[in-house]
This record gives structure tokens, C-alpha cells and sequence, in this order.
């Protein structure tokens, strides 16, 4: 193997509070103290040096869906914000069920994404587990469950088998869980109610009966803190359901259209106490265009772009003193690859060396600095903190609002990494 360029990050705060060098060689992080000679450096003095960020739900549109988003313009965004590795769901047109829609799609990214990724299977009554497994899926889902007419969900006993297959191959299922209710989607209010936090309870505690198998599960954007009380496996939230609510977002703005749906400003701020029973904060990056979202609300689609503010926005409540940077560092990029099996990004020798470099103060969100397609967020005006540098395996990948595409590594799961 050829050895990578070193790199010296010089005067890195550490979690611990010291400063130290780092050295970088392969990829990976091979020195701590007193440095060896080097190639080239960054003094990262005055800068918070975290982890890069694993967003472990993301939605990077792309074939007959590009004008909302595509490769390139979703992965600049990641980077953007921090992540240097992004999950992509499956529920793409065509959907990922089958290995060379997998094969498609892996390449498709290693051809146009700007940052490293991984592509999940989705999960029907059809869906081919061991060939997906096999083929490199890294997880199984986000998988529908809504007992209701809901057209893209599974039922119970399509659900019963996938959890019995996807618990012999040693796979995570990862569950969108909500009960929807018949009725006109008039505002978010009515949105709200119609996918209500009850249904979603009831919901988590049928996946939870359902799963005999004792398959591992993770549960995706979990919208209220009596819905993360309910739920078993890893817990995620994200930050549209942290910093949004329906007294903070106009009643019959489709930009607030979500599912599940934004809660009120109480339950909003219930999560905010349940901080340390969050396993991941993932953004659920779900880009529509401009002209989508300018619908009438019923026709609207549901869906929030947020992969490059996820992190800058928690990185605007430590600065604010809110929550600890530890904490961030552990829902945002150690949790979701230990979820994954990812190898961790980080400050031990041996660690991934993807580091995101931010300075101290934030600054206020505008849709004009961001870098998805769709041109839009629902977070304009808020408290952030951008990244200054983002570094995959030593080297840059982005500086100051310039990016370099040397970074679409492709991260299978478990199932391709054992059968080769």
C-alpha cells in the first residue's frame, strides 16, 4: 500500500483538556506528542477540533429525483457541516432492494460524492436480506411500520420474518415507526395529530412485540421524549424535532412538513431533558425543492434538508454553554459508527483521521451560505457554528468554502467485508 501524505495538526485540544500534536500517516491517526518530520502541518490553535460526524440518515435523492439534491451537491453539504460520512437510505427511485440497484448506487456516489458514504437495503415482504447483506448493505432500512393504510409500510408479519432474517446475518434494523390516521393534511397542526405522538408510541411498542427474533434496532428520528421512552435498541433524534416546533414555525408553512411531524414548543423542550438517553443525532436530510415546498400543504411533500447544520447547530448550544462538546463528539460521530461498526474517527492512535476544525463563535444561519441543491433551510436566523476545515484520512477535503473530491470511499457493512 502506498503511504499517504503525513499531516501534523499541531496544538489539538483533546476531550481530556490537553493540548498535544497529532500525527497523521495512512489514514489514520499514528502519533501523539512530539512530532516526527512531516509533509505539511495546520495549527489548530484557537480552533475546536472534533471528530468528524457520522450522519447516519440521510437522503441523497439523485436519478429522476436531482433536482432536489444529487451526489455531489448533498455530499458538499455534509462536508459543509462537519460529516465526512453519510448513511444513505434506500428509499431512492428505483428503491435499493436488490444487488445491482445496490451496485448502482455505490456507484453512482463514488463517482460524484465529495465525502465518504455508506447505502442501506430497504426491507419489503420481497426484499433478497442475505443477497443485500452479502452485497454490502451496511444496515437494513429506515423500514416503514405504520399501522395504517399507508401504502409504503410493512406489515406485521413481513416485518416478523425481516427481523428473524436480517438477526441471523448479525444486521441492524433501522425503523421508522408512526401510526397515521385518516383525515385531510391541512397545516402542521392537523400534520401533528394526524401522525400523532400517541400512534407513534403504540407504534415503537408493536416493532418491540413484534421483534421475537431479538434483532439489534435502531430507531430513527424519534419526535417526542415519551416516544424515546418507549423505544428499545439505539435511540435517534434530529435536530428539526430539537430545535423546531409548531409555535416557532408557521402554521401552514409546508417548509415545517415533516414526518414524523414537529411536536409543540413543551414537547420540544422534553427531548432537550432526555439529552443524555439520545444514543445519535441524525439530520434525516430530506431535500425538496423550492417549488415543492411552495405547494398548498396538503400537496406538499414532508421532508427537511439538514445534513450541513446538524452539527453547527448543536456546536451553537455549547457555545451557548447548553450542552457539553463531549457530548456532541459521542451523538454525532463515536455512537453512530460503534451503531454501525465503523471503525471510530478520533484522537487514539489507530483512530479514522476525519476532523472537522471550527472556530469559537457562531454565526447566524442563511439558506445563501449553504450548499444543497434545494437552496432552502427551516433554520434561517439561528445560532451556529461552522467548520473552518474538514480533514478525511489526513488530508483536506474541504478549506474556507473550497472542496476536494478525493474522499468517495465507499463503506460496506459487515456481509461484504466477511464473504472477500
Amino acid at each position: 500500500m502506498v503511504s499517504r501524505p503525513s499531516l501534523l495538526m499541531r496544538n489539538v485540544t483533546l476531550p481530556s483538556g490537553r493540548v498535544a500534536d497529532l500525527t497523521i500517516r495512512n489514514g489514520v491517526v499514528a502519533h501523539i506528542g512530539s512530532p516526527p518530520a512531516t509533509d505539511s502541518h495546520i495549527d489548530c490553535t484557537g480552533l475546536s477540533v472534533l471528530p468528524a460526524a457520522v450522519d447516519m440518515h440521510v437522503h441523497m435523492r439523485g436519478g429522476s429525483q436531482s433536482e432536489k439534491e444529487d451526489w455531489e451537491t448533498g455530499s458538499k453539504s455534509a462536508l459543509a457541516g462537519g460529516v465526512t460520512l453519510v448513511v444513505d437510505q434506500p428509499n431512492t427511485v428505483p428503491p435499493i432492494g436488490t444487488p445491482p440497484a445496490l451496485a448502482a448506487r455505490v456507484r453512482d456516489a463514488q463517482n460524484h460524492a465529495f465525502c465518504q458514504f455508506a447505502i442501506n437495503s430497504s426491507v419489503t415482504p420481497d426484499t433478497p436480506f442475505e443477497a443485500m447483506w452479502n452485497a454490502g448493505a451496511m444496515a437494513f432500512g429506515e423500514t416503514f411500520y405504520a399501522p395504517s393504510s399507508y401504502g409504503d409500510a410493512i406489515n406485521r408479519d413481513a416485518l416478523w420474518l425481516a427481523f428473524d432474517r436480517i438477526h441471523a446475518l448479525g444486521g441492524l434494523a433501522t425503523i421508522h415507526a408512526e401510526e397515521i390516521s385518516e383525515g385531510p393534511d391541512l397545516n402542521l397542526a392537523v400534520h401533528n395529530q394526524v401522525r400523532s405522538i400517541e400512534g407513534e408510541v403504540r407504534a415503537i411498542a408493536a416493532v418491540r412485540k413484534i421483534n421475537t427474533p431479538d434483532c439489534r434496532l435502531h430507531f430513527c428520528h424519534l419526535s417526542s421524549a415519551r416516544s424515546i421512552g418507549a423505544a428499545a435498541g439505539s435511540i435517534e433524534v434530529t435536530p428539526h424535532h430539537l430545535f423546531l416546533s409548531l409555535e416557532n414555525v408557521p402554521g401552514d408553512d409546508p417548509h415545517g412538513k415533516v414526518n414524523p411531524p414537529l411536536r409543540t414548543e413543551k414537547e420540544r423542550k422534553e427531548i432537550w431533558n432526555l439529552w443524555d438517553r439520545i444514543d445519535v443525532i441524525a439530520s434525516d436530510h430530506a431535500p425538496h425543492t423550492r417549488e415543492e415546498k411552495g405547494q398548498d400543504f396538503p400537496a406538499s411533500p414532508s421532508g427537511i434538508p439538514g445534513v450541513e447544520t446538524m452539527v453547527p447547530l448543536l456546536l451553537g448550544k455549547v457555545a451557548a454553554k447548553k450542552i457539553s462538546l463531549l457530548s456532541v463528539i459521542e451523538k454525532t460521530s463515536w455512537s453512530p459508527a460503534r451503531i454501525l461498526g465503523i471503525p471510530k474517527a478520533g484522537f487514539d492512535i489507530g483512530d479514522r483521521a476525519d476532523f472537522a476544525l471550527y472556530p469559537k463563535e457562531p454565526v447566524k444561519i442563511s439558506a445563501d451560505m449553504l450548499h444543497s441543491k434545494c437552496g432552502w433551510t427551516p433554520f434561517e436566523g439561528m445560532n451556529a457554528v461552522f467548520p473552518r476545515t474538514v480533514i478525511i484520512g489526513g488530508e483536506k477535503a474541504y478549506h474556507e468554502n473550497e472542496f476536494s473530491k478525493t474522499h468517495s470511499q465507499w463503506f460496506p457493512g459487515k456481509g461484504f467485508v466477511t464473504v472477500r
